[in-house]
């Protein structure tokens, strides 16, 4: 059996060994395809149902998704790396081609699913470093 260090409040600390940096970057990789994903999905379906409804509902997932990668990883880079991934697609999925036409459209629904998108995505991203910074810097005081 293995001795794992305990602190001073009799609680073991986190695994001593270091990640695999293999699997690290594979994770981060995922966690921008994901934003990716989520970016194209919701191009395409922001206008599904009543105008801003299912919009407001991608805003709120890519909320959820910077929180939630950086919670899975510990640390706040997993909630930046969603939010790159759906700024890049989703803003050049919003830039008008050479013919003229665009994919979102500056429809209520499409205003609210890229403007609103922008700001759930920033606002998770902050969120993510506000928390998972704290929690870091908590950890290592209770150390020394």
């Amino acid at each position: 059996m293995q001795n794992t260090p305990v602190n001073r409040v009799g609680v073991p600390d986190r695994d001593p060994r270091p990640p695999d940096a293999a699997l690290t970057i594979v994770t981060y990789l995922m966690l921008f395809i994901f934003g990716v994903a989520q970016a194209v999905l919701g191009t395409f379906f922001y206008d599904a149902g009543p105008a801003p409804v299912a919009a407001i509902g991608f805003d709120l997932a890519i909320f959820a998704t910077c929180l939630l990668g950086a919670w899975g990883l510990g640390r706040p880079a997993g909630g930046l790396v969603v939010s790159a991934g759906w700024f890049i697609v989703a803003f050049i999925l919003a830039s008008a081609t050479a013919g003229g036409s665009v994919l979102i459209t500056a429809t209520t629904a499409g205003e609210w699913f890229l403007f609103g998108g922008a700001a759930s995505a920033a606002a998770g991203t902050i969120a993510a470093f506000t928390i998972w910074s704290r929690s870091g810097l908590t950890r290592s005081r209770r150390r020394y």
